[in-house]
């Protein structure tokens, strides 16, 4: 369980490293494009679409990657002086009562948008935008199972440290 557990967690790193770079491109097409509107009275829709693009693909892909390092919102009054097994039974029961259907059910009502939207192979609805909206749309259904895996990572997590503290 301990291996499982640490080969989803290095994945989730990886992702989120990966998606680390989204930003420093959007802060470059952002200085591009300001530069471009400003500096040359020019647009690009083109351009504004990668930054959106990129600003959803960093939020949806970087989901896992925030709760395996434990950066999420958590409203921790009580939390903070439990022991750790009494942590690891509260972020058992979040992962399995809320956290996993939450997955399972943006994967289940997702997944016929997501199929419609490549059967169509969907575009943007700007002249000049992004020809590939179906791909970003996508990124539901990758979001769902990126945090169902680490998800699954911290409940393994959690039962181990129950298991040895208990």
């Amino acid at each position: 369980m301990e291996k499982l557990s640490s080969n989803l967690d290095r994945f989730s790193e990886i992702t989120g490293k990966i998606c680390s770079w989204f930003v420093a491109i959007m802060v470059l097409v952002t200085c591009l494009v300001v530069v471009m509107r400003y500096g040359l009275d020019m647009g690009s829709v083109f351009l504004q679409d990668v930054v959106l693009y990129l600003h959803g693909a960093l939020f949806l892909l970087g989901a896992a990657f925030a709760l395996k390092r434990g950066a999420h919102v958590r409203v921790d009054i009580f939390y903070r002086n439990f022991s750790d097994s009494r942590k690891a039974f509260v972020d058992l029961i979040g992962n399995i009562i809320f956290l996993q259907p939450v997955c399972w059910t943006i994967l289940l009502y997702s997944w016929g948008y997501v199929e419609f939207s490549w059967r169509i192979l969907e575009v943007s609805a700007e002249p000049d935008g992004l020809p590939f909206v179906y791909i970003q749309k996508s990124l539901l259904i990758a979001v769902a199972a990126l945090l169902a895996l680490q998800s699954f990572s911290e409940i393994l997590k959690s039962f181990l440290t129950i298991k040895h503290n208990g």
